[in-house]
C-alpha cells in the first residue's frame, strides 16, 4: 500500500481538533483508503472509532440522517474520552450537513468526511457547518507517489494514476477492463443519477469527444459547432450544464486562459484536462498518439496534488502551457514530447522572453539532454516530476 504522504501531511494539523475534514476527490482516487492511514495515526483504540461507507449496501438504512443520528447516538452512549468519526461518502445521507454539525457539537469527537462531489460543501445546508470545517482535495497517483511502488515513468505514461491499478499489477487486459468500469461508473453514479440526465447518449459523446481533445482550448460553442456538423443538435446551454457536472465530479479540469499582462483571466475558451490519463487509454485506437498532451496532463496533475492554481498563459498570440501559483508566486511550465528540432526548441523557449519578471521557467520534455538556456530551466520530465520543489 502507497502511504498518501503528501495528503497526510495536510490533514496531520487538524488531527483531534474541533474542526470537521472534508476530503473531496475523484472517485475512486483512494479517498477510502486515506480514510484508514488517518485512522492508522489518530488511534489505535477501536471501540472508539465509529466508520461507515454510506456507498455499502449494508449501510442503506443510515442514509435517512435521523436513523443516523440514533446510530451514532447508540454507538458513543456510555464512553468515554475523544471518538473518532470516519464517514465515507457523506452526499449519500439526505442533509447530511445538519447532522454532522450537531455530533460536533454534542460529543467530544473528531470528525473526518469523504464526498466525490466539489458541490458537497456549496449547498443551503452546508452553511450548517460554515467556518466550521476545513476542505482537502485528493486525487488519484501522481507520478512522484506512483514511483514509491517501484513502478516505471513507461508504465505510468501507459496506464496513468488510478490506485487499484496497482492491485492488478498493471496486467494489461484487467487494467482496461477496471478503466472502463471506473468510466462508466462515475458517469451513472456521479453525474447521470445525480442529475437526472435523459439524453445519456449525448452526455457519453460530448465526454468522449472533450477526453479525445485533452488540453486543446475549446468552448461550448465550439462544441454545438462540432455536434452540428455530424447532424446532433444540441444547445449551448446543455452543453455548459454537461460540461460543469463533469467538473463536479473531479473528471474534468478546465484551465481559464490568463493574460500575461494584465493579470486578468480572459473569458473566450478554457483547456480541459482529465482527472487521470488513464481514463482516456480505453476510448482510444493508438493512446500515446498525443503524448505530448497526455505529457500535459501528467505534469498537471502533480501540480493540483502539490496545491498549485493553474492557469494557461496568454501573451502576444502565443501560449504558456501552465502557470502554477503558489504563495503568490509564479511558475511557468512549457510541456513538449521531445525537443527534435530548432524550431521546436524555439517555440517552446522563445515564448519566454515576452514574459518580463524574473519567476522560475520550466521547459519540460522526455529528452535525456540539458537544453537549459537564457535562465531558463530545461528538465526531463521524470526529473521535474521527481522534483521536491519547483
Amino acid at each position: 500500500m502507497i502511504i498518501r504522504e503528501k495528503y497526510l501531511e495536510q490533514i496531520r494539523p487538524f488531527y483531534d481538533k474541533d474542526i470537521i475534514k472534508v476530503i473531496t476527490g475523484f472517485r475512486r482516487s483512494g479517498k477510502s483508503v486515506l480514510l484508514h492511514q488517518i485512522k492508522d495515526e489518530v488511534t489505535n483504540d477501536d471501540d472508539h472509532v465509529l466508520m461507515i461507507n454510506f456507498e455499502s449496501h449494508l449501510c442503506s438504512e443510515l442514509l435517512d440522517n435521523k436513523r443516523l443520528d440514533a446510530y451514532v447516538s447508540q454507538f458513543a452512549y456510555g464512553k468515554k474520552g475523544k471518538l473518532h468519526f470516519f464517514f465515507d461518502e457523506i452526499q449519500q445521507v439526505n442533509q447530511w450537513e445538519k447532522s454532522i454539525n450537531s455530533y460536533r457539537v454534542t460529543y467530544d469527537c473528531d470528525i473526518y468526511i469523504t464526498g466525490s462531489n466539489s458541490k458537497l460543501l456549496s449547498s443551503e445546508l452546508a452553511t450548517h457547518i460554515a467556518g466550521r470545517y476545513v476542505a482537502f482535495t485528493i486525487y488519484p497517483f501522481s507520478y512522484s507517489e506512483f514511483k514509491e511502488n517501484n513502478q516505471s515513468f513507461e508504465t505510468y505514461l501507459r496506464y496513468g494514476g488510478m490506485p487499484f491499478l496497482n492491485q492488478l499489477d498493471y496486467q494489461h487486459e484487467a487494467s482496461m477492463m477496471y478503466l472502463s468500469d471506473v468510466y462508466n461508473s462515475v458517469i451513472l453514479k456521479d453525474i447521470i443519477s445525480r442529475h437526472q440526465i435523459r439524453d445519456v447518449e449525448l452526455l457519453d459523446r460530448l465526454i468522449k469527444y472533450v477526453l479525445l481533445n485533452n488540453g486543446k482550448v475549446f468552448s461550448a460553442r465550439s462544441i454545438e459547432k462540432y455536434f452540428k456538423s455530424v447532424n446532433r443538435k444540441v444547445s449551448v446551454d446543455t452543453i455548459l450544464n454537461y460540461l460543469a457536472y463533469c467538473r463536479d465530479a473531479f473528471l474534468l479540469y478546465p484551465l481559464k486562459n490568463q493574460d500575461m499582462k494584465s493579470k486578468e483571466f480572459l473569458t473566450s475558451g478554457e483547456k480541459y484536462y482529465m482527472v487521470d490519463h488513464g481514463l482516456r487509454i480505453p476510448l482510444v485506437q493508438n493512446p500515446l498518439s498525443d503524448i505530448g498532451l497526455i505529457l500535459e496532463n501528467i505534469v498537471l496533475l502533480e501540480a493540483l496534488s502539490r496545491g498549485y492554481q493553474v492557469s494557461v498563459g496568454r501573451v502576444e498570440g502565443k501560449e504558456i502551457d501552465f502557470v502554477l501559483f503558489k504563495d503568490n508566486e509564479p511558475t511557468y511550465v512549457q510541456v513538449a514530447y521531445l525537443l527534435a528540432d530548432p524550431g521546436t526548441i524555439e517555440r517552446e523557449f522563445g515564448v519566454y522572453s515576452l514574459v518580463k519578471d524574473n519567476y522560475r521557467k520550466y521547459v519540460v520534455s522526455m529528452d535525456p539532454i540539458d537544453f537549459s538556456r537564457d535562465g531558463i530551466i530545461h528538465k526531463n520530465i521524470v526529473e521535474f516530476l521527481e522534483t521536491s520543489s519547483w
